[in-house]
């Protein structure tokens, strides 16, 4: 990840600068696309976008962005993204390749938003081609960490932090020496089972975990905030992103979403990063960086939240956030099947096959399955990493059948 301003600044000097869309039919993508359309003009193009299965969406978003090449990931979806985009000039592509592809395009910057461990292959084949990538996609780090932080130290590429907590990490980091940096505390809004008792989570239904009170995501994202996952899956990503310890990082649970990361110094002082909970702000952060674009995301007005309140996370009732911390503590392989085992089960309990309790067990089970079986040791390659990740999907696949 880059530091260094001045360089960047000469770097970013140039406008338009030239995006790539990862992910364009998502959640981040569908951010990004309003802060480009409402940026001033002729500070963006758009070279290519990416989604996932829908065509019209996906062409839509093409259209309105002027985007050079669109690529939706299903195979069998490309007729549909063919007639949507119609007379526009656009080229389609579709399938895994395609994507990689539009990872590929020339650009200025990439935008990494493709959900799951899907965007780890077009993330990496950006950050291969040098790029400067916006990282909203957790999993390249959490699966991955080590061979993909190498890989892009390499090629020299940048990861600009993009996920809301990271960001205001970086933002409060001000190319500081990490050195100095005594803790780095990610928070968490605890979701919509913050004041749950054990007993009533246990019960808690598909439609409750989604019913997170501050933020509008994917399902998988929500029910991961549901049960702390989601603030395990980020300390192991800012472990990756920061060069920076697990002795170093902790998590603080804050209901308000407004002070999302806190970096303590060796001189006593405190820096945090605050705003309203809208991705359109630290998406702007790094498609302008280290230049400020203007925004719809509504300003902060402390006088009218009032107050912000803290506190430590229950491992009793969240245990998912003690077992990715343990996971991080231990390294190796276990980041990476904890990622994979979580991925299925969230998607077993969304299906009404599992209970909420047991996605934190299911993943504890398997962490220690593969210690049992003595893989437990660290990925050399992102092709290494997702070996692992398949091997561990199919293995909690088996256990769920």
């Amino acid at each position: 990840m880059t530091t260094n301003r001045d360089s960047v600044q000469s770097e970013y000097a140039t406008e338009p600068r030239r995006l790539v869309i990862l992910g364009a039919t998502g959640s981040i993508g569908r951010s990004t696309e309003d802060v480009v359309r409402h940026a001033p003009p002729g500070r963006f193009t758009v070279e290519a976008v990416a989604g996932g299965s829908d065509a019209a969406a996906l062409a839509r978003v093409a259209i309105e962005l002027g985007a050079r090449f669109a690529a939706i990931a299903d195979p069998g979806a490309y007729g549909a993204l063919k007639d949507a985009l119609g007379s526009s000039g656009i080229d389609a592509g579709a399938g895994p390749a395609a994507v990689i592809e539009a990872a590929s395009r020339p650009a200025d910057l990439v935008v990494a938003g493709i959900a799951g461990t899907a965007g780890v292959a077009p993330t990496h084949a950006a950050v291969r081609a040098g790029r400067v990538v916006a990282l909203a996609n957790k999993e390249c780090l959490v699966c991955a960490g080590a061979p993909f932080m190498r890989d892009a130290e390499l090629s020299g590429a940048r990861l600009l932090p993009m996920d809301s907590e990271h960001n205001a990490i970086f933002q409060a980091l001000g190319g500081q020496d990490p050195a100095t940096v005594t803790k780095m505390i990610l928070t968490a809004s605890g979701g919509p089972f913050r004041t749950w008792s054990r007993e009533r989570i246990a019960a808690a239904t598909r439609e409750q975990a989604l019913n997170h009170p501050n933020w509008t995501m994917g399902a998988k994202i929500t029910i991961d905030s549901a049960g702390l996952m989601n603030k395990g899956l980020e300390l192991i990503e800012a472990h990756h992103l920061f060069a920076i310890g697990a002795d170093r990082l902790d998590v603080l649970v804050h209901p308000q979403s407004i002070v999302h990361g806190l970096v303590s110094f060796s001189d006593g002082s405190m820096i945090a990063g605050l705003s309203l909970p809208d991705m359109r702000t630290h998406i702007a952060h790094c498609l302008g960086f280290p230049v400020r674009v203007p925004t719809r995301a509504t300003p902060l007005d402390l006088g009218t939240v009032g107050s912000l309140t803290f506190e430590k996370p229950d491992f009793e009732r969240f245990p998912a956030l003690r077992i990715a911390m343990d996971a991080l503590a231990s390294g190796g392989s276990l980041p990476t099947v904890l990622n994979a085992a979580n991925e299925i089960v969230v998607g077993a309990f969304l299906a009404g096959r599992i209970a909420f309790p047991d996605i934190a067990r299911l993943v504890a089970s398997a962490i220690e399955e593969a210690v049992r079986l003595g893989e437990a040791g660290a990925p050399k390659s992102i092709e290494e990493a997702l070996a692992v990740d398949h091997i561990s999907r199919e293995r909690m696949r088996a256990v769920l059948a």
